[in-house]
């Protein structure tokens, strides 16, 4: 599975009144631990001689070289005291996510002399970035051989994704929301206006007659589509049907390309099957394993959360999209995913089956399996009002009864909280989760979104404590 690829621009900073030399000694040994987490970066050894900024006239340069290079994070690296209007200012010139930090200093000389005063000069930084109303990450005054640093580091570069992954969402809209689903009713104005995420709207209609067009052209993908299931799924349906799920498949995948889309939401019954005899959820499956999420009932707001979940990962996990459906029998604490059944095939426990007929609709083209186990994060971007935010936490699975479709079980650490929290809102029950933990780079990116976060559990001094270097995992 490819892994997002994200790009820094490192902008080590210096004051004239402490050591120059000290200052690029500990950049340089900052680009060595850089290079050997393996960080893609953009650097400013060629903007002047130290290879740092510290004037206007290095800022300016360097504004313009990490905008052709067109970064999605900035990494203000204090080397000594620092320049701390100047990186402000090219904070402010670049409107990407900034990630703060220094090493930590070293023992006074033996005449009681100091060379950087670096943790002083943070202190500085973080003044001014909020003077000029720059929200920034903050890693701790540390060795860079400290964990810490990669730690935040690395979860700062899971933090761009999620904002540059927000930041350039269009999801394209196949018909509108089926009538009775009031609660998947989404305001495409103040989505656009808030967040400059859009829709491309398209009658079903649209869908259909790009897959007659995909089959009449006989599109080798269909055949590969077909493949594929069959190599990994136990298929009961007819070839008819197989073929018509594969055309599904390719025709949202043309269209979203069509239309620059990242992600889909669809009408997913009754109209579909009345024009193609077929339900969407293996469709979807398999696109959603190509990082092409789509989600049912035209959830608009389903469907960002779990665009935003998955680039938490880097894209190295795919998330599941379900209903959270009904209490489990014995464990008060366990609750059923299922419904919706829009799971990529890559996180089956068992082997997928392509059954006849779904345990609700009387067609053909639902997914049956039950997802892995592991620890999840739980996420769910939505709003009304007006007022938009982001729920987030952890649940682990747990054993229970065998249920149809796509299921998995989760246990909670209080399903009453949870449970709670979706009534009251302003969530409604579809979830997307994923196999990590990602809740700390969830919260944190939520400053750069303007969404509020949210937890359905008390865990944010936890989350604070991971990113402020206390921890190294929230989950207990």
């Amino acid at each position: 599975m490819s892994v997002d690829k994200i790009k820094l621009g490192f902008a080590p900073t210096r004051r004239n009144i402490f050591s120059a030399d000290a200052a690029i000694e500990y950049a340089d040994y900052t680009r060595k631990k850089l290079d050997e987490l393996g960080v893609d970066y953009v650097d400013i050894k060629d903007v002047n001689d130290d290879g740092l900024l510290y004037d206007d006239n290095g800022m300016n340069k360097i504004a313009d070289k990490f905008q052709n290079a067109h970064i999605d994070g900035l990494f203000l690296a204090n080397e000594n005291f620092g320049t701390e209007y100047e990186c402000a200012r090219l904070a402010k010139k670049l409107n990407v996510p900034v990630l703060l930090w220094g090493p930590k200093d070293e023992a006074p000389a033996a005449d009681g002399s100091r060379l950087r005063d670096t943790q002083c000069g943070l202190f500085a930084i973080g003044k001014v970035l909020r003077r000029f109303q720059i929200p920034f990450t903050y890693v701790k005054n540390c060795d860079l051989d400290d964990p810490a640093f990669e730690q935040g580091v690395r979860d700062f570069i899971k933090v761009c994704n999620v904002v540059k992954t927000f930041k350039n969402t269009r999801i394209l809209q196949i018909g509108p929301r089926p009538f009775d689903f009031w609660s998947t009713m989404v305001n495409e104005g103040e989505l656009l206006e808030k967040f400059n995420i859009s829709l491309s709207p398209i009658p079903l209609t649209e869908l259909v007659e790009k897959i007659h067009e995909v089959v009449d052209k006989k599109d080798p993908e269909i055949v590969e589509s077909e493949n594929t299931l069959k190599e990994i799924a136990d298929v009961k349906i007819s070839d008819k049907d197989l073929q018509m799920v594969a055309a599904l498949k390719v025709a949202i995948k043309k269209l979203a390309k069509d239309y620059g889309c990242n992600s889909a939401a669809i009408q997913c019954w009754t109209a579909l099957q009345d024009e193609i005899g077929i339900l969407p959820y293996a469709s979807e499956s398999l696109l959603q394993d190509e990082g092409l999420p789509v989600t049912c009932e035209t959830d608009i707001h389903g469907v960002i959360s779990e665009l935003l979940v998955e680039a938490a990962t880097l894209g190295d996990h795919r998330a599941i999209f379900a209903d959270v459906n009904c209490r489990h029998p014995d464990n008060h604490n366990g609750e059923l995913l299922q419904h919706l059944g829009v799971f990529p095939f890559s996180t089956a426990k068992n082997k997928p089956t392509l059954p006849k007929s779904h345990f609700v609709f009387d067609y053909p083209g639902s997914v049956g399996f039950q997802a892995q186990d592991g620890n999840y994060t739980l996420c769910r971007f939505d709003g009304d009002n007006g007022k938009y935010s982001m729920l987030m936490g952890n649940a682990k699975t747990c054993a229970g009864p065998y249920e149809q479709g796509t299921y998995i079980w989760l246990q909670f650490a209080n399903l009453n909280r949870f449970e709670t929290k979706l009534v009251y809102g302003p969530y409604i029950h579809h979830m997307a989760a994923v196999r990590d933990d990602v809740v700390p780079v969830l919260y944190e990116a939520c400053k750069y979104l303007g969404v509020t976060p949210d937890f359905y559990d008390p865990i944010e001094d936890d989350v604070k404590a991971y990113l402020r270097g206390d921890s190294s995992s929230i989950l207990k």
